[in-house]
């Protein structure tokens, strides 16, 4: 997600703590939040797809092997 629209995210925010949004400006903050926690959401599935666990025998075993 680019920086400009985390700004965004916060921005809005802050105007909502402070005095409120009009529905335009709650559509838009309900957009940019779904955005941001799909990419965040895929890249923490990639984190958790590269993860292996590392027994004291040596061995090792992702953690997708831990769903079958």
């Amino acid at each position: 997600m680019e920086q400009e629209k985390i700004l965004r995210i916060n921005e809005l925010a802050k105007k909502q703590r402070k005095e409120g949004l009009s529905p335009e400006e709650t559509a838009e903050q309900a957009a940019l939040r779904k955005e941001y926690l799909e990419d965040f959401r895929a890249s923490f599935q990639g984190t958790l797809d590269h993860t292996v666990v590392e027994y004291p025998d040596g061995s090792r075993k992702s953690l997708s092997e831990f769903k079958k």
